[in-house]
């Protein structure tokens, strides 16, 4: 028993000490996102699938609105990886604007894209500084069709806007025929059914097919009451 007693403690001293360099860990994380990104200006992030290829409608979207988006003077901001991250940095290379990628150490789907610029990528090992480089950083977000990642970061963009941990900012779904499901789930369920959000969370995000309402929508809402708006979006005692 004492031998198993002393046991338990090395391991749970072990732990600790591990503990403690994880937490170096990620603060290593945070200042060297804080100090590369606090240069780059105004930028959107860009969501959706790594797994849309590059005949695929979506991605040919992604690529058009990045493009349109650097000529109004953003950045580009993604997660680094293939398919719609790929698309949207590959639009804000070609154009000749900033192309931002924060890249995730992943077993699958791992490698940054080719069109980063090169004092632009970040490599992140933690899922939850990554988020923080998202939303700090953007002043608006468009979401393409995804997968669970994608919908993590929607619905955490969502959430910290909700419940006023960041300012309110364009939040746009491209692709009806995608999203339209879940957005009748919220609606009837969540809403009406269960009363889980309140009418007003319906606004916070919106919906459409057409790439250059995309722009429109973004170049409105920073053309009126929100164009001093342009800065990081919350300190991290807010989180």
């Amino acid at each position: 028993m004492a031998a198993n007693s002393k046991k338990h403690m090395r391991e749970w001293t072990q732990m600790k000490g591990e503990n403690s360099w994880t937490m170096f860990k990620v603060l290593a994380e945070f200042v060297e996102g804080f100090e590369r990104l606090n240069r780059i200006g105004p930028c959107i992030s860009i969501f959706g699938s790594a797994r849309t290829r590059p005949n695929q409608p979506y991605y040919q979207m992604a690529v058009g609105i990045a493009k349109r988006l650097t000529d109004e003077g953003y950045g580009i901001i993604t997660g680094g990886g293939p398919g719609i991250m790929e698309a949207a940095n590959k639009g804000a290379s070609e154009a000749g604007g900033v192309s931002v990628g924060v890249n995730i150490d992943l077993p699958a789907e791992q490698g940054y894209n080719q069109f980063i610029d090169p004092d632009k990528l970040l490599n992140h090992r933690y899922f939850f500084v990554r988020k923080v480089m998202f939303v700090k950083y953007a002043q608006a977000f468009v979401v393409l069709p995804g997968g669970f990642g994608t919908l993590d970061e929607l619905f955490e963009v969502l959430t910290l806007i909700q419940t006023n941990k960041i300012t309110r900012v364009p939040i746009i779904l491209l692709g009806s025929k995608f999203w339209s499901g879940l957005i009748s789930w919220i609606k009837t369920v969540m809403l009406e059914q269960e009363h889980n959000i309140s009418p007003k969370d319906l606004d916070l995000f919106y919906l459409t097919d057409d790439p250059e309402e995309v722009i429109r929508y973004i170049d409105d809402f920073y053309s009126k009451d929100h164009r001093g708006e342009l800065k990081p979006n919350y300190d991290m005692e807010d989180c």
